[in-house]
């Protein structure tokens, strides 16, 4: 029997007007994505704001996901079961991405390609769904056949390899314990995050 880790997805809604603009096109929230290592969000990566209140300057970023501008966020946590050997690609690759993270840039023009169903394949840029869906692919877990370029927040939440572990906010999901941190919202709450 192979061995087993576990890694996490988080998925956010911080309210920001580009959060609320790509919530209004996509018709859904929780439109930010990252990986974490981690059941505590103690190692999450994902592109985004370089400086949380600057939505201009963006890339690779390890979040700190305790920092005021997540306080009121909500979020949904999943978690995916993947190999040893994929999991240690995965750190590997995300490793070499930190060490030259100055080469790498925000994908604003994907993004905006993403809009008219156009998929803008930069060399060393990303969007959120776009970074962690092709490093989803680079380890062989997430199906090539779907454009990365073209992968919502949402396309990720609906993969059936995750397993829903929190939904709320993140400021809640922080201070419980282990034992309370598998738990769903009531399905109304649920509705209305969806």
């Amino acid at each position: 029997m192979k061995e087993t880790r576990t890694i996490y997805l988080l998925f956010l809604s911080t309210g920001t007007l580009l959060s609320k603009a790509i919530d209004l096109y996509t018709k859904t929230n929780l439109n930010h994505v990252s990986i974490a290592f981690d059941k505590d969000l103690s190692e999450v990566y994902s592109f985004g704001r370089k400086r949380p209140y600057n939505p201009f300057i963006g890339g690779f970023v390890r979040e700190a996901v305790t920092e005021p501008f997540f306080n009121q966020s909500m979020c949904a946590v999943y978690e995916l079961e993947i190999s040893n050997d994929q999991y240690l690609a995965l750190r590997q690759h995300l490793q070499m991405i930190e060490s030259m993270q100055h080469l790498y840039r925000y994908n604003f023009i994907g993004l905006f390609g993403f809009f008219i169903n156009y998929e803008v394949k930069r060399t060393h840029a990303y969007f959120c769904s776009q970074f962690v869906a092709t490093m989803l692919q680079e380890i062989d877990l997430y199906p090539r056949d779907k454009r990365a370029g073209l992968t919502r927040p949402d396309d990720l939440r609906q993969w059936d390899k995750l397993d829903l572990v929190y939904m709320g906010t993140l400021k809640n999901y922080l201070n419980l314990d282990d034992k309370k941190r598998r738990f769903r919202l009531p399905i109304r709450s649920f509705f209305r995050m969806s």
